[in-house]
This record gives structure tokens, sequence and C-alpha cells, in this order.
């Protein structure tokens, strides 16, 4: 009889066990989005270097916050052509409180700033994200 009892422990341990691992690896998948800080400590402006994303991984549902003076600058995700270009459409999104922060998408994420001549000064990144 005590083999029985000491089988049904075993099975309650073994439930107890596998639910904590369960809620540790949800809590570490929803804890896995990274943040980065565009331009690091010179932030999003003129001085930013463009290579800013070298060596750096990014994945969807990573975190961009974009730091800059919203007397000057701005921040509008737009698609390849408008990266390529340096316009936005009327159904961009732009941002403009100065510490933006930005989900990042499968694929690859283009920003750049609206002010006219930013963006043809180099104030533009395009981030791929998998």
């Amino acid at each position: 009889m005590s083999g029985f009892h000491q089988g049904r422990c075993s099975a309650k341990s073994m439930l107890v066990a596998t639910t904590f691992v369960l809620l540790v690896s949800l809590q570490f998948r929803s804890a896995g989005a990274t943040t980065f800080t565009v331009g690091d400590t010179s932030g999003w402006t003129f001085s930013f270097n463009q290579n800013w994303t070298n060596g750096k991984k990014f994945k969807a549902g990573d975190i961009l916050v974009f730091n800059y003076d919203p007397s000057l600058h701005n921040v509008v995700v737009v698609d390849e052509n408008g990266y390529n270009s340096c316009s936005s459409s009327p159904s961009s999104k732009t941002y403009a409180t100065g510490k933006d922060k930005v989900k990042l998408s499968k694929g690859r994420n283009y920003f750049i700033c609206g002010i006219p001549g930013h963006c043809d000064g180099g104030l533009k990144i395009a981030v791929d994200a998998s």
C-alpha cells in the first residue's frame, strides 16, 4: 500500500514541477524582448551613426527607443520606398515625444526623421528583425 501512496506523491510532485517549469519558461518568453537605444548615448540626432545596427541581433518584438529633442526631430515609420525617397505618406505612423518606444515587426523596419531635409541629411535607419 505504501508503494501506491508514493506513486501518487511522485505524480503530484511531477505535476508541481512541470507547472513551475512552464510558468518560468512563459515568464522568460515574455521577458525575451530586448530594448535598444537608437544611437546609444548620442541618440536620434545628426551625429547618429548609420552603422549603429552593426553587430546587433534584432528580433520581432524587440523595442527601439528613439531619444531626441522633439522640437528638432521626430520618428516616422515608413516602407522601403519612403526610406529610399525620404518621404512619408499620410498613413505613416509618426512619433514626436522625444522618448519614443517602437516595437519591431518581423522583417525589415524602416524609420526616418520626417522634418524636411533631415532624412536626406542621414537621419534614417533600416533594422532587420528575425
